[in-house]
């Protein structure tokens, strides 16, 4: 059994310092992903995303741990993208508008047919509402500046600010941002939850 412990290998990618933002240089990667649109806090099909991503997900790797290719590691954090058609959106408080990607990392040594058996696997035995919705996805960042913001999501502005003021001082910010959720909200009191916030830029 080969074990590999992907967050150490990524350390660059789901670690960064929570006083200033960094620059991380960021090579496409697969991902698990589901598109949707509305308030995280209370929209049905956002709950109904993260489902569906980590049942694909984690029977992913038990196939793998399991079969031929006797791999073990940990299931990667949530992610997710985020933006709006029209941007003011995120400043005016109106959540019903917002768009997203939730999505969660798959290693380079999960390919598109375990992916595919795994689907098939969790529509047998679970069948979340959201299944149908799962992609299999290579997606590619580039340059982004990155920084750990350390509280409730509510509290992520000053966060968000200094990643815009340092691609500002460079360059010019592009892509969709970026959040990576390291912390169980379900078990974490707010003020301890860990989160990337991620912005990529040109």
């Amino acid at each position: 059994m080969t074990k590999r412990d992907l967050k150490k290998e990524l350390r660059y990618l789901y670690h960064a310092p929570s006083k200033e933002a960094v620059l991380v240089d960021i090579a496409e990667m697969a991902y698990l992903m589901v598109d949707g649109e509305g308030d995280p806090n209370t929209s049905q099909t956002f709950a109904e995303a993260i489902e569906a991503l980590f049942a694909v997900a984690y029977t992913v790797k038990f196939m793998l741990r399991n079969g031929p290719e006797a791999i073990d590691y940990g299931v990667m954090p949530l992610e997710a993208l985020w933006w709006a058609d029209d941007m003011s959106s995120f400043s005016d408080g109106d959540k019903s508008k917002w768009k997203w990607t939730v999505m969660i990392m798959q290693p380079d040594f999960v390919t598109s047919d375990r992916i595919e058996q795994s689907i098939a696997e969790v529509g047998k035995k679970k069948n979340p509402a959201a299944l149908s919705l799962v992609r299999f996805e290579r997606f590619f960042e580039g340059r982004c500046a990155q920084i750990m913001h350390i509280g409730p999501f509510t509290e992520e502005g000053p966060a968000i600010e200094k990643v815009h003021r340092f691609i500002d001082s460079i360059g010019t910010r592009s892509g969709r941002h970026h959040e990576i959720y390291l912390s169980d909200i379900r078990r974490a009191a707010p003020e301890r939850w860990k989160t990337i916030v991620r912005q990529p830029f040109s």
